[in-house]
């Protein structure tokens, strides 16, 4: 899949594990699980605002694309 999901990357910047992530923002630890490892299909823009809050970074940070044809 053309796009990559940088959210553990993001949240080893900001020293925070996926269970008080998951608390904070009101999703599921599995959930965001399946976000983080890239095996999500979509995601609301909500969770993506309360991740990005959580974080303090914007959303280019955690979703990256890139071309397969490369």
């Amino acid at each position: 899949m053309p796009i990559i999901v940088n959210l553990d990357v993001m949240m080893a910047r900001r020293k925070i594990s996926l269970n008080e992530l998951s608390e904070r923002v009101n999703i599921t630890p599995a959930n965001l699980s399946i976000l983080k490892t890239g095996k999500a299909k979509a995601i609301r823009f909500s969770t993506l605002e309360a991740i990005c809050k959580e974080l303090d970074c914007q959303p280019g940070d955690i979703l990256e694309w890139k071309d397969v044809s490369e």
